[in-house]
């Protein structure tokens, strides 16, 4: 079971829901360490924050699907005096390209950086974690894509879809030495980069979810943090789904008030 007085690990903890759930894992008790590929001038001002707190925080620029980054990474995190006890893998990227024109580079990218890269550091994570004794949690970032098949998304609804079993895989394996791992698969959340996907984010996504509102990052970090913490001791192998109830409800024709 993790103590919040340990240390958690955040990948693309920079900005985004990344930034949201450092900032709630530290207000929760936990020192926080992150990575991020671009952005110093941000890792710096959420250092800050963290510390503010009355947390230790370390942010370092790696690549989550490079090994040789992953492994140093943790060599900063051990000369840093942290022993992973919660890691979070939220690093992640994605195209909009139908089937038919997606370039092989651009699949590559998207399952280098969400899927192996959540391998690469679960594993790495992982291994810290069973040499410590103390076992720990593990918070992998899905999607409504674990669910639901998405045009133009085809590299990214795989990526995710294989964190799902991953998350399930890693759970069996991982159980016996106390290690928990879940999976948090947002829904429509508000942020920077869905803003940017369409007009009006919130209000094509609003009618369509039954709570009638788009997710914040709070939301999904608030999950995050209850499968990270002792509440949920009991907890391996599930996805958590944050979504408003929007992917729960069948496609359904309107049949114009009919009994």
């Amino acid at each position: 079971m993790s103590d919040p007085s340990g240390t958690a690990v955040v990948t693309g903890g920079n900005d985004g829901l990344g930034r949201e759930m450092v900032l709630a894992l530290a207000r929760r008790g936990w020192d926080v360490a992150f990575n991020f590929l671009t952005g110093e001038d941000h890792a710096a001002t959420l250092v800050a924050a963290v510390e503010a707190m009355g947390r230790r925080a370390l942010a370092r620029r790696s690549d989550v699907g490079v090994k040789a980054d992953v492994d140093s990474f943790y060599a900063a995190l051990a000369d840093w005096g942290g022993t992973p006890d919660v890691l979070v893998n939220n690093a992640g990227v994605q195209t909009w390209s139908p089937l038919l024109d997606l370039a092989e580079e651009e699949w590559d990218r998207v399952i280098r950086t969400n899927l192996k890269g959540c391998f690469l550091h679960t594993q790495a994570a992982a291994r810290r974690m069973v040499a410590a004794g103390k076992g720990g949690a593990i918070v992998n970032l899905g999607s409504g894509c674990n669910l639901l098949a998405f045009p133009r998304l085809v590299d990214y609804t795989a990526s995710k879809g294989g964190i799902e079993q991953l998350t399930k895989v890693s759970a069996l394996e991982l159980g016996p030495h106390g290690i928990r791992v879940n999976c948090v698969a947002p829904g429509a959340i508000e942020t920077d980069r869905t803003r940017a996907e369409v007009g009006d984010y919130a209000g094509r996504w609003s009618p369509i979810t039954p709570l009638r509102r788009v997710g914040t990052v709070a939301d999904v970090a608030a999950a995050v943090v209850w499968l990270a913490g002792p509440e949920s001791a009991f907890v391996t192998g599930q996805t958590l789904l944050v979504d408003g109830g929007v992917f729960s409800q069948a496609v359904w024709p309107d049949y114009g008030g009919a009994d």
